[in-house]
């Protein structure tokens, strides 16, 4: 079919994505599609079916949907995404942000409103976390570090986008440096946590196109990020200093009990919109 309209963008991608995505998710997709055509930068025109697409932007529709055809990601193709208030960009250096993420920095800000001092975000990825506590907590330093040097390159980027100021630090989590060098009152992470075993479940155009190294472990040693990044919070998290982090959903029990190990106290942890445990806390011993 022609596209000559928005109405018909709708229709088109239906037409070429049934089977292959559920209709509502094709319906987001479009919508996702429409918001960064030129001729729809305002919010009434988004919505006007009879808004004409230019020549060019149908050649740019037709591509976009042949990716999404062969499971690439729609916030790869166009190169950004939401989260929170911020506007990132993202690419196959970095993992797409998550809802449940979201809701980690949700509570972050939501519970040190007031707070002073340094943030410290270890394996920021696309520096999503660390951007968006930069920018709603005012009286926090933030310090962010990765591995590596393409997913830093983009948090670089995406820092300046939001117009936020963060030390960016290349470092690894499981044989760290120069993050021992920093002294921190609050610690947030969102580490490799899916095991192997369960690769199984996730969708092709995760497994094909995010990050590996971002995402998996071995399942002889599910917890081998957590247990480094609460070896290093031993160095330079402050007496009295709060750690986050997202989880596997299946290992809320077992980090419970790692949280005790290292004596933390105040632990909690808390499900996300979908009742699954995806977030604990802890407050460090002084």
């Amino acid at each position: 079919m022609k596209i000559q309209t928005i109405r018909d963008i709708r229709s088109f991608m239906i037409l070429e994505l049934r089977g292959l995505y559920p209709e509502e998710e094709i319906n987001a997709l479009s919508r996702i599609i429409i918001k960064t055509l030129p001729g729809a930068k305002e919010l009434h025109q988004i919505f006007d079916p009879g808004l004409a697409v230019s020549a060019e932007d149908v050649v740019r529709i037709i591509n976009i949907t042949s990716q999404l055809k062969e499971g690439r990601p729609i916030q790869y193709i166009i190169g950004s995404t939401a989260f929170l208030n911020c506007t990132l960009r993202v690419n196959e250096n970095t993992l797409i942000p998550r809802q449940e993420t979201e809701e980690l920095v949700d509570i972050i800000i939501r519970e040190n409103k007031n707070f002073r001092g340094r943030i410290v975000d270890l394996g920021t990825g696309s520096g999503c976390i660390a951007i968006a506590l930069a920018g709603n907590i005012p009286g926090a330093s933030v310090t962010a570090t990765d591995l590596s040097s393409g997913a830093l390159s983009v948090a670089r980027e995406n820092a300046g986008l939001n117009n936020v100021s963060i030390d960016f630090i290349t470092d690894d989590i499981l044989n760290p440096v120069e993050i021992l060098k920093i002294e921190a009152a609050i610690i947030v992470s969102n580490p490799p946590y899916v095991r192997d075993s369960e690769k199984q479940f996730m969708h092709r155009n995760v497994l094909a196109y995010e990050p590996p190294e971002a995402l998996f472990v071995t399942d002889s040693e599910p917890l081998i990020f957590y247990k480094s990044i609460l070896l290093i919070a031993e160095r330079i998290l402050i007496p009295g200093g709060k750690i986050y982090f997202e989880i596997n959903e299946a290992l809320g029990n077992e980090m419970l009990e790692l949280l005790a190990e290292f004596r933390y106290r105040e632990k909690s942890l808390i499900n996300d919109l979908n009742g699954k445990a995806r977030i604990i806390k802890g407050v460090k011993n002084g």
